[in-house]
């Protein structure tokens, strides 16, 4: 096994999709070391007489990555172990994961439907998911390889994360056009990058702006030109900013609740409810963590009448006036 500086770059979608397929494949469950030690993206950095709390750190922000995209993820206590996470075990169960039962399709979108399913039986079952179940297997777990219709969920990555990456490999000063909500025109920034880290599922850069001389946070999806690399380089940052990164991410993360009310059994009941750090109010609406109001006014906008908003305000006008606007569209 290489060490994990020399490990491969394993994609952070094929990590996930990787993770997922593993979680569908076992109807027991699997524990975070028969994961870390055979799921693609994490069993090349993994250590089987080392220090794997790097690693061990990384599935616990892919949990809370997967479950932010509706996928549903059950912890399990092993009998007479409670309380204990080593012996936890994780699994997706299929029931929920599968589509409902009063769900109908005709035989022209059933036919549709196989043909991409018929695409998707190699693809999504690449030779490394293949080799991790019967590694799995071979250390006495029962598995079942995933069937058709599990296509993945995961993001794929914003054009701007290769050019971004390479610059921060480069210690390359760059510049972008930033649109943020509310504005009517990009702004150019400059911008030394320190880190790219995914937080709820969305890739953010973590960056020096000189020009302000603050350290700034840009959502990868709201650079609208090409990242052009300049001629200027910047002294290599600390060892912890992936990490200082991902704590300010999460305080603003924490800072942020919204009360919403949504109905029993819908589809927001069943992804909302499964996000992180989600709970039940004494009323029975849900108690919901954001980062950003205006992402989550969209997903919220998504579900329409399955979800209201009951506070705070500003995130109800914004759901608000995307349904209005929705409407208007649509005549």
């Amino acid at each position: 096994m290489p060490p994990a500086s020399t490990a491969p770059r394993i994609p952070v979608e094929e990590r996930l999709f990787s993770l997922v397929l593993a979680l569908l494949a076992t109807d027991a469950g699997l524990t975070k070391n028969e994961i870390l030690s055979t799921v693609q993206g994490y069993r090349q950095k993994y250590s089987h007489s080392g220090d794997n709390a790097n690693l061990e750190r990384q599935f616990e922000r892919d949990k809370d990555d997967i479950r932010d995209l509706g996928v549903p993820l059950e912890t399990i206590e092993s009998p007479g172990q409670a309380g204990n996470n080593q012996s936890l075990r994780y699994r997706i169960p299929r029931g929920s994961y599968e589509l409902p039962s009063d769900i109908v399709f005709s035989p022209e979108e059933t036919t549709l439907l196989n043909l991409a399913a018929m695409v998707w039986r190699e693809g999504s079952l690449s030779g490394e998911s293949r080799r991790a179940i019967l590694k799995l297997r071979s250390l006495g777990v029962t598995t079942t390889e995933p069937v058709l219709g599990y296509a993945p969920r995961v993001r794929v990555r914003e054009p701007a994360f290769d050019p971004l990456s390479t610059a921060l490999e480069k210690r390359t000063i760059v510049k972008f056009a930033y649109l943020k909500p509310g504005e009517r025109e990009a702004r150019v920034r400059t911008v030394a990058p320190l880190a790219l880290v995914q937080h709820q599922g969305r890739w953010h850069l973590y960056a020096d702006e000189p020009e302000s001389g603050a350290t700034k946070t840009f959502l990868l999806r709201r650079i609208v030109s090409q990242v052009s690399a300049t001629s200027q380089t910047f002294p290599a940052p600390p060892a912890d900013t992936t990490e200082k990164a991902l704590a300010e991410l999460d305080e603003v993360w924490n800072a942020h609740t919204a009360v919403v009310e949504v109905q029993p059994g819908s589809d927001a009941d069943t992804r909302l409810g499964k996000r992180r750090g989600a709970s039940v109010s004494d009323s029975g609406a849900l108690e919901l963590h954001y980062s950003d109001v205006n992402i989550f006014a969209d997903e919220l906008a998504s579900y329409g009448p399955e979800a209201l908003v009951v506070t705070p305000q500003e995130l109800r006008d914004a759901v608000k006036a995307r349904l209005e606007r929705t409407a208007a569209d649509h005549g």
